[in-house]
């Protein structure tokens, strides 16, 4: 008969036993995480309260926190552009995100609410301390993840609506949109591309087909051509110098 022979670093207990034969038998079995998630808005704050407050109620519920995730960042940054995103992305079935309450998660009720439907969509659980909410893998929270997803783009349509009704408003007393006339920067998100923008004038590409390579609207490249006098003839000649140039 084989025997088992474990690493001699590895204690030989029924814990580390238990650990090593479910390694065995399901080699791609998720052992369920538990996230603490600590966010501050500044350097001026600390994270100790959130991380104490977290910590002692994972002792009261006989929980341990795996991995911490803690960032200094305004709650209005999309969760994309925050440590937070990267959670959202390798979160599994089953994991917990352990927060203070659901404001940490975002600063807007949209936001906390596009954020709650993908982890409720992924079955990963949600528990807040203050809020004391429980969502995670059930048909509460189910209901509540349709709902959270429902209410996110009712939410996102209403933004949109409000922001179109506003400018109809706007427009019909008469207001006019847009910066107003002589107020334009003396500065332009071209400069530096002279040479780049008086290239392409030269060799006759549209101020369309410019714009979309540089990624900024027509009328800023007509202007900034204008303004710099790259399509007169002078500056047609300027161009040819620097291109022939050894």
């Amino acid at each position: 008969m084989n025997k088992i022979i474990f690493p001699v670093s590895v204690p030989v207990n029924a814990v580390s036993c238990s650990f090593f034969f479910a390694g065995m038998l399901f080699p791609a079995y998720h052992f369920f995480m538990t996230y603490g998630y600590i966010r501050v808005s500044t350097s001026r704050q600390t994270v100790a309260n959130q991380k104490f407050e977290i910590s002692e109620f994972c002792v009261r519920n006989g929980l341990a926190v795996d991995s911490w995730i803690e960032e200094t960042i305004s709650g209005t940054v999309d969760p994309s552009r925050r440590e937070l995103g990267r959670l959202l992305s390798d979160i599994k079935r089953g994991d917990i995100i352990i927060c203070s309450e659901l404001s940490r998660l975002g600063r807007s009720l949209f936001m906390i609410m596009s954020i709650l439907n993908i982890l409720m969509e992924k079955g990963a659980r949600v528990w807040t301390i203050k809020d004391n909410y429980r969502l995670g893998d059930d048909i509460q929270s189910k209901v509540l993840a349709f709902a959270f997803g429902i209410s996110a783009e009712i939410e996102r349509n209403l933004i949109s609506q409000r922001t179109k009704e506003a400018l109809e408003r706007k427009k019909s007393e008469g207001v006019r949109l847009g910066r107003p006339p002589g107020s334009a920067s003396e500065k332009s998100k071209l400069d530096g591309a002279e040479l780049s923008v008086s290239v392409m004038v030269c060799s006759g590409t549209s101020i369309n087909r410019i714009a979309k390579l540089l990624g900024t609207h027509r009328k800023t490249v007509k202007l900034f051509i204008e303004k710099k006098n790259l399509a007169s003839e002078t500056g047609m000649e300027r161009v040819r110098a620097l291109w022939s140039a050894p």
